[in-house]
């Protein structure tokens, strides 16, 4: 039923430093633990680094790709019984929410891979104007029909770059390099299925997707295993700064005239993170709605209106607005860009980018940063 374990691991991955190095198959089966597929998986994610300077030309031992502006996603494909059908394919996001209605296209170019069971991680993406685009995204994101996501007119393709389980052995022990070839050669690639490719100079890839106006890059310690939490071995290197913030009020529209400007359903968003268990006042965004987005927005806080204001008391209690303000339940998880952060706390020159389903208003946190240089060995 395709190519096996062994095999996969025996095909160099097409480096010809990787295969000098390609371990053989009894090494790597040590590493690797033998065990019933897991239902479900929490992602390995990455911590925001923090340099002098773009990330270093080269340095041994990490290796560098690209950060693509989509939704995380894993995907399992239990394994099928000798000689009958394969196993079904599960769409999860980083949340363990189920996407397979968001994303039917992916289902059955899963399905024919010849791998028989596997979970891999990746992420799916639109494109707009050749660019990877959250905006794009953002309808079928919140899709969950699959005749309607089908119907929607927006191609998704799926990023995959990493390979955590394959044909009953638990590969997340192994070195991340080994984990990769071993993706590159045992899948089938083309269609909406995507490898993604690495490069060792992250300062030319860098300044490559910061010219091309893409989100920045991923930095990867080659030798490290694929844990289930935020671990200092992943860094995300950003073009312009972003994060999730939670959604707790609304303000009237602005009016010119005393009439409200047409089209306009509110004036800006009211945001916050959590700081241990109390939300702190982040600022407001007024920009990169459209009258779509703000429709849309407005109908689903409207349904979360509160009287209590839900952000801890603060020592200049001033900076949050008071007039013309609706109070929401913090229920809804948003991804804002921004300039950067003031000394009072606030959010510089920020802009909406789409709604976040798949992370939890608890979860959102003021992305603290770490020296990548210090953490490399």
């Amino acid at each position: 039923m395709g190519p096996p374990l062994k095999n996969a691991v025996r095909k160099p991955p097409g480096s010809k430093d990787t295969a000098r190095n390609m371990p053989s198959f009894e090494d790597v089966i040590r590493k690797t633990i033998a065990r019933p597929q897991p239902e479900k998986l929490s992602p390995m994610l990455a911590v925001l680094a923090v340099s002098p300077a773009p990330p270093p030309e080269k340095l041994d031992g990490w290796i560098f790709e690209p950060k693509l502006d989509g939704q995380r996603c894993i995907a399992f494909k239990a394994a099928g019984k000798p000689g009958g059908k394969a196993g079904a394919v599960r769409l999860l996001s980083r949340n363990g929410k189920n996407l397979n209605g968001n994303y039917p296209e992916l289902l059955p170019a899963l399905l024919e891979q010849p791998v028989n069971g596997f979970i891999v991680d990746g992420e799916v993406v639109a494109f707009k104007n050749g660019l990877p685009s959250f905006s794009q995204l953002q309808p079928r994101m919140q899709i969950s029909d699959p005749r309607k996501s089908l119907l929607s007119g927006i191609e998704v393709f799926y990023y995959i770059f990493d390979l955590l389980y394959m044909e009953g052995q638990d590969l997340m022990a192994l070195p991340l390099w080994i984990r990769k070839g071993m993706l590159e050669n045992a899948f089938s690639w083309g269609g909406p299925l995507r490898y993604t490719r690495h490069s060792k100079d992250g300062r030319a890839l860098f300044r490559r997707q910061c010219g091309k106006g893409m989100e920045g890059i991923i930095a990867k310690r080659a030798q490290a295993p694929y844990v289930q939490k935020r671990s200092p071995d992943w860094q995300k290197f950003k073009c312009a700064a972003s994060q999730e913030f939670v959604i707790c009020g609304y303000t009237d529209p602005k009016s010119a005239g005393g009439k409200v400007r047409p089209g306009a359903f509110f004036g800006a968003l009211l945001l916050g993170y959590y700081d241990n268990s109390r939300l702190a006042y982040s600022g407001k965004v007024g920009a990169g709605f459209d009258e779509r987005t703000q429709k849309d927005l407005y109908e689903k806080l409207s349904l979360l209106e509160t009287g209590a204001m839900p952000f801890a008391p603060i020592e200049n209690p001033g900076i949050i607005p008071k007039k013309g303000v609706h109070w929401v339940r913090p229920r809804m998880v948003c991804e804002i860009s921004f300039g950067e952060w003031t000394r009072d706390g606030l959010l510089r020159h920020p802009s909406f980018k789409g709604l976040r389903a798949d992370k939890r208003p608890e979860e959102v946190r003021k992305e603290s940063s770490s020296s990548f240089f210090k953490k490399a060995p």
